[in-house]
């Protein structure tokens, strides 16, 4: 097998040596050029498995390169070398499409890591990150192919992503794409959420700490960034992060460097960073709720998840999936979905986006009969899809095989919790009646309501009855 061959673009003859030799101990072989031209006469020559130019060349920018570079051999990768501290500089690369950045002076192990994952980039590995994009992903419609297309481009980069949509739309599902779909997949993903650690605690959890740093510090403990080493920490709900604790993570993001509590050095990290919020990162940001040079470092790359009323083409295609995992989790044959109830679920806004389908099919599956999952069995009303508030709950379980009978009053959805939640408390009301009426004979209380001895005794098992 050949060596794999790095492009170092530079005009300053010792950096370039420096370089050389580094990568010559890791059995790579180099060939060099001086200014934009020779890079791209040398590109143009043969293949490169890397390339390394510097910003600042006699010619032009690297940033030139860098950009002609995504037409002209694209499937390439490309890192920069920045001046120190010249953050605008490694954002802009790295919204053009660079993999990484170093900064000068040049740290050699941060140049051997970055070096080494660039070269686990292929076009085999771009094909399998398709294809691993398109198996997970449910749904063949306009908007999930473009987000397919853009999981496999920015799996293949460093920079730093964010997630927008809103809650249930699977922007974990996303981030944990990305990182399977890149050179990190081998690495830990480390999925955070940022919202649910106390604020006290929050530096400790993301940081670490030392043995003796601090009350109740009785051994050393390794932080969430740390554990993350090699592969992608992905923090949930951004938006959430205290602001004593945004200028630390900007800290880290910047130096690729975290200080333990406790600990007098900082030690070098190489993570990849994604986050997510359903929240308007802008807006906080204009409200002093955000920092704005935290906000430009994490949204280099925006990804925005669709909302399920925007896919609806998709919802056979993703019910029926739902559907099978859920059957085989139970050991049961899958139920077919009717065409009519098909049509009641392209036509319901889902608030809760994909989550609350999970959850309306998890009850329809516990609740039909026959092998089919009918109308009734949704519980849900149709409604047009442009509406954004959930619709009101059936008003009692004994019902919910059927329309809601005449004159019965609708529970506002915003009058307590989630739809989901609603639900529960109608049906838990109803079986718990049904029970004492029956007297607490299961295979009578099911022929009240209405429903299969198995169904009952699930949703008794489900909503924690017993």
């Amino acid at each position: 097998m050949a060596q794999p061959l790095i492009l170092v673009v530079d005009d300053e003859p010792d950096l370039v040596e420096l370089v050389t030799l580094t990568l010559s101990r890791m059995q790579l072989a180099t060939q060099s050029a001086s200014d934009v031209a020779g890079a791209k006469k040398l590109l143009k020559a043969q293949h490169f498995d890397l390339c390394l130019t510097d910003m600042k060349l006699p010619d032009g920018d690297g940033l030139d390169l860098l950009e002609w570079m995504t037409t002209h051999c694209a499937g390439v990768p490309c890192a920069v070398i920045t001046a120190h501290g010249n953050v605008e500089s490694a954002v802009r690369a790295l919204k053009l499409g660079a993999f990484d950045f170093v900064s000068k002076p040049l740290d050699l192990g941060v140049l051997r890591r970055i070096v080494s994952t660039a070269l686990k980039l292929s076009k085999a590995a771009s094909t399998d990150a398709s294809t691993r994009a398109s198996t997970e992903l449910i749904g063949s419609g306009m908007a999930l192919t473009r987000l397919r297309e853009m999981i496999t481009r920015v799996a293949r980069s460093q920079a730093p992503v964010h997630i927008t949509g809103e809650s249930g739309t699977g922007k974990e599902l996303v981030a944990r794409m990305i990182h399977g779909s890149g050179p990190r997949a081998e690495g830990a993903f480390v999925p955070v959420n940022c919202g649910a650690i106390p604020s006290e605690l929050m530096e400790s959890e993301f940081f670490g700490h030392k043995r003796g740093s601090f009350t109740g510090a009785v051994s050393d403990k390794i932080g969430l960034i740390q554990s993350a080493e090699g592969g992608t920490l992905f923090l949930d709900e951004v938006a959430d992060l205290p602001l004593h604790m945004q200028v630390k993570l900007l800290r880290v993001i910047q130096e690729k460097t975290v200080r333990p509590i406790g600990e007098q050095r900082e030690m070098p990290i190489d993570v990849r960073i994604l986050s997510a919020t359903h929240k308007n990162l802008a807006e906080l940001v204009t409200a002093a709720k955000f920092r704005e040079d935290l906000f430009y470092r994490i949204n280099v790359i925006e990804l925005r998840v669709p909302p399920l009323r925007e896919r609806a083409d998709d919802i056979p295609e993703l019910a029926d999936a739902i559907v099978r995992r859920l059957a085989r989790r139970l050991g049961i044959d899958a139920p077919s979905i009717t065409p009519a109830a098909l049509d009641v679920l392209r036509n319901f806004p889902f608030p809760g986006n994909v989550r609350e389908l999970e959850n309306v099919l998890e009850r329809a599956l516990a609740l039909c009969n026959q092998g089919k999952i009918d109308v009734g069995d949704l519980q849900l009303r149709a409604v047009p899809r442009s509406e954004q508030a959930p619709p009101p709950a059936p008003a009692a379980i004994a019902q919910m095989r059927g329309a809601a009978a005449p004159g019965t009053p609708a529970v506002e959805p915003a009058a307590r919790g989630a739809l989901g939640e609603q639900l529960e408390d109608v049906e838990r009301a109803a079986i718990i009646k049904a029970l004492e009426d029956a007297r607490y004979n299961k295979t009578a209380a099911a022929k009240l309501l209405g429903m299969s001895f198995r169904a009952l005794r699930y949703r008794i098992k489900k909503l924690g009855i017993e």
